[in-house]
């Protein structure tokens, strides 16, 4: 998948009339992940381009496209920060988050702002405070363990999932969690093990909600199985008896 600047607005799943925001090249991928399940596929295939948009580039274009939509009886349900990699890593994402809920208040007042990161980048403080300022700064976690993190989301760097739950926690619980539900010969989200040290954290930082999700395109990596709609609420339904809200999409 590759995506210009601004892009859709698409149907999504989980946030229903999404119009996308891509902070990292339009031909390429940058991200300090590498999930064997990614849409973008592998980092290695996507280094060809490595241009970002700076913050004017991103005013003009989404302000360009707002002003479209607006004009054409277009609805927005959320502005939505994804495309190929991790969003975080543009070095002018804090001043592109106040530029986009400027022109969100202008052209969309109602639509929501969200943010898909990984959450590696978390613990800095520019980082944090932009993201406290979107409605819905939607934290990924699709692992327990380091062992687990290191054969999932293959960090391109040191990440340890205590010092990530450790920075989740600043948000006092105002922020979505995010987590993939997938098995292979390697692992398995719904194993006792997994389950039960991934429900402890969520319960421990008591986001608003969560969102499970798993494979709904083609992955890079072979022998990937997703799980049925039925299947995620059954294992989830300790943490809705818990009283979190949950968000199962399949």
């Amino acid at each position: 998948m590759r995506e210009e600047i601004v892009f859709g607005p698409i149907h999504s799943r989980r946030l229903g009339s999404s119009l996308g925001i891509n902070l990292l090249p339009e031909r390429g991928k940058l991200c300090n992940f590498d999930c064997v399940y990614c849409e973008c596929g592998w980092n290695k295939d996507g280094r060809g381009d490595k241009t970002i948009p700076d913050a004017s580039r991103l005013r003009r274009a989404l302000s360009a496209k707002l002003e479209e939509c607006a004009a054409g009886g277009v609805g927005i349900d959320s502005i939505t920060f994804s495309g190929d990699g991790e969003p975080t890593l543009n070095p002018a994402f804090p001043e592109i988050i106040d530029i986009t809920i400027e022109l969100r208040d202008k052209y969309f007042p109602k639509a929501l702002v969200s943010v898909l990161t990984n959450a590696t980048r978390i613990g800095r403080q520019d980082v944090f405070e932009a993201l406290k300022k979107v409605d819905n700064p939607i934290l990924k976690l699709d692992a327990p363990t380091d062992e687990l993190a290191a054969r999932i989301n293959q960090p391109q760097g040191e990440y340890h999932v205590a010092e990530v739950v450790e920075s989740m926690r600043r948000f006092e619980g105002d922020f979505v969690l995010q987590t993939m539900f997938l098995r292979s010969r390697d692992f398995d989200s719904s194993s006792p093990e997994v389950l039960e040290g991934w429900m402890r954290i969520v319960k421990d930082l008591r986001p608003r909600e969560v969102m499970v999700y798993t494979l709904d395109r083609e992955a890079p990596a072979a022998g990937l199985e997703k799980f049925t709609v039925e299947e995620m609420e059954s294992l989830t339904r300790p943490l809705a008896d818990f009283g979190i809200k949950v968000q199962v999409r399949g």
